[in-house]
């Protein structure tokens, strides 16, 4: 039996050698046939912890390396930069954000 290859998007890279992904497909809604967007969490194996977060990547299915990981990556696209900012810029963008309202107000 072939093994299932998914496409998808990196969500959470916070464990070691292991990648959230997120799958999602679109669906008719039986009754009234709307198209609706249903999605679907895998943890996948990513050996060297070469994926961030927002990359596309390629999941095969494998034998069980885990309670929860039976997905490995296979491939992908990796974006320039990661979509998630530290605590120090998201400080920086409040505190600027801040300054310009206080400089319109007088």
């Amino acid at each position: 039996m072939p093994r299932r290859v998914l496409e998808g998007k990196v969500v959470s890279n916070k464990c070691d050698k292991t990648v959230t992904v997120i799958v999602e497909r679109r669906v008719r809604d039986p009754m009234y046939g709307k198209i609706v967007r249903r999605s679907s969490k895998y943890a996948a194996h990513d050996e060297e912890n070469a994926w961030k977060i927002g990359d596309k990547v390629v999941i095969e299915e494998c034998r069980p390396i885990s309670k929860l990981k039976g997905w490995r990556v296979i491939s992908g696209k990796t974006t320039r930069e990661s979509q998630v900012k530290t605590s120090n810029e998201s400080a920086q963008d409040r505190v600027s954000v801040k300054r310009v309202v206080a400089k319109k107000r007088r």
